[in-house]
């Protein structure tokens, strides 16, 4: 299972007929296994990359590939659940066939399962987006987006949920692509971060990690930043 993204350019046209560039070229693959982080700041077209990635967006110039039977799972921005549906609701909706074993276990590491019957309403965001985790991993993709899954969360619960994204994701062989512009979620959960620049964005740096993210210590992801921080200096 491989994604390779090839784009030459994706620009629009404005209410008053301007062009605007959105996305130089950028060219990157994933093969399974692997979690890929889109690393940029604000406005650089993070997400327009990942309309066209997830096929939402087909006026580009370039290609797309992955396997065409691939399952997608994907987490937004905003956790997007029915508000008028419970927790398990929410997630079956997304996962009709999963068994009651495996949809037990996704609520047990996400800490779910004391509010299978509880609508969104009466949801923290912070357990708003572990039902959107469950409901993306629910389907068992072969390709998992996260667009900014921890923003707008205090450090100790995006601690917490970055945890269990990292126990899910090494739980099956998935391609994950996460976007942030958190160096910190980037380094803990990425094996291949690629630094964009400002809009229309390009691929800047692309850094492996090669330390397993379970072994990865304060020490060894301090070290990283400073490497990092020396790389990003040079590409300048």
């Amino acid at each position: 299972m491989r994604l390779e993204v090839e784009i030459s350019g994706k620009t629009f046209r404005s209410v008053a007929g301007e062009t605007h560039e959105v996305l130089a070229p950028v060219n990157f693959s994933l093969q399974s296994g692997e979690v890929g982080v889109l690393i940029g700041p604000s406005g650089c077209g993070k997400s327009t990359m990942l309309r066209i990635i997830l096929g939402l967006d087909r006026d580009f110039h370039g290609t797309i590939a992955r396997p065409p039977e691939a399952r997608i799972g994907m987490v937004f921005q905003e956790p997007r659940l029915l508000p008028w549906r419970s927790v398990e609701q929410n997630v079956r909706l997304a996962a009709p066939g999963i068994s009651e074993t495996k949809l037990s276990e996704l609520f047990r590491i996400l800490e779910l399962d004391a509010h299978r019957g509880h609508f969104p309403g009466e949801l923290s965001l912070g357990l708003a987006r572990r039902v959107a985790l469950a409901r993306a991993f629910a389907v068992e993709p072969d390709l998992l987006v996260l667009d900014e899954p921890l923003a707008s969360l205090d450090d100790a619960l995006a601690g917490r949920l970055r945890g269990e994204i990292a126990t899910l994701v090494a739980s099956r062989p998935v391609m994950t692509l996460l976007v942030t512009h958190s160096l910190d979620d980037a380094i803990r959960l990425g094996d291949r971060l690629f630094f964009l620049s400002p809009r229309p964005a390009r691929i800047v740096q692309e850094v492996p990690i090669a330390i397993p993210r379970a072994e990865r210590s304060e020490a060894a992801l301090s070290r990283i930043r400073t490497e990092l921080g020396a790389l990003l200096l040079e590409s300048k």
